[in-house]
């Protein structure tokens, strides 16, 4: 298929883009400068330079692919006006066509839950709380194909934001890494390159739509992850730490998606799309793998 995608420089999109060009895909990248440009070119996609607000741009890009991917995210109060964008944008150029158009979103729009299933009630907290009408929109478009992939944490090959804040903790007098709260919550993980299997699947089969809940079924607590983070950032070790420092340290909204408490399965990728994760748990990539590093 010819595959238009966005945030194909970015730690999902990169994953995506490498998923999609192993399997025999041809990959538009839409990207916003010449660096990047050069980037997804030498990755083997064929990059095109706009800015995805540019909506009769992004629509004559969209018109000469068989689907869409969209994985970018400024990740700033800009994120909600860049998604409607790219949402607007795929339902001028796919609207009665049929072609798959496949979104990424996050587990915290369920907010505290220990079940959650692909049929959960939406519960967001305010950070993300922007994220399901506008994934509605896409979702009720007409003969859109449109596949939403609620991911849990995402990791791997040393990157992705969440990883990097247990890795940054703060240390306490010993040089112990403090944990985000009391570290009894727990975080639901997915390997990235798990996840990007994902999207190539959802894009290959017809008949998935709607949203598909991703987690390696692995419901690790937040003391368990900073204690193996512990040994990656070379620190002594990991101490609980609690509501309010977090809040200080991250800010409220940051906060409060990081002291949810959630545990999925992902049931309906698994039943219907034969996916199933492969790849070493968070805490084993921090004890051994690309997270490593060394004495501090």
């Amino acid at each position: 298929m010819k595959v238009a995608l966005t945030g194909a420089t970015g730690f999902i999109g990169s994953h995506v883009l490498a998923d999609l060009k192993e399997h025999g895909h041809e990959v538009t990248a839409l990207v916003r400068d010449d660096a990047n440009a050069d980037t997804v070119a030498a990755r083997g996609a064929t990059p095109v330079v706009v800015d995805l607000h540019d909506r009769p741009a992004v629509v004559s890009v969209l018109r000469d692919a068989d689907g869409a991917i969209h994985t970018a995210s400024p990740g700033d109060e800009t994120s909600a006006d860049l998604d409607s964008a790219v949402v607007d944008a795929v339902i001028d150029a796919f609207a009665g066509t049929g072609k798959p158009y496949i979104q990424i979103s996050g587990l915290w729009v369920y907010g505290a839950n220990p079940s959650i299933s692909d049929e959960s009630p939406f519960n967001a907290p305010a950070l993300v709380a922007w994220k399901e009408p506008i994934e509605r929109r896409a979702l009720e478009a007409k003969d859109i194909r449109t596949v939403v992939i609620v991911s849990a944490v995402a990791y791997g090959d040393g990157g992705g934001g969440i990883p990097g804040v247990l890795l940054g903790s703060p240390r306490d007098e010993a040089g112990n890494l403090i944990m985000v709260g009391t570290g009894r919550q727990r975080w639901s993980t997915v390997h990235v390159a798990d996840l990007a299997a994902v999207f190539r699947r959802a894009l290959e089969d017809d008949s998935a739509r709607g949203y598909y809940v991703i987690g390696n079924g692995q419901h690790t607590t937040v003391a368990e992850l900073t204690e193996a983070a512990a040994l990656a950032a070379g620190a002594a070790g990991a101490v609980p730490g609690s509501d309010d420092e977090a809040r200080a340290r991250l800010g409220d909204y940051f906060a409060e998606v990081l002291l949810l408490d959630q545990a999925t399965a992902a049931t309906r990728a698994q039943a219907e799309l034969g996916w199933s994760p492969s790849r070493p748990s968070l805490v084993e990539e921090f004890r051994s793998g690309g997270y490593r590093q060394g004495p501090v």
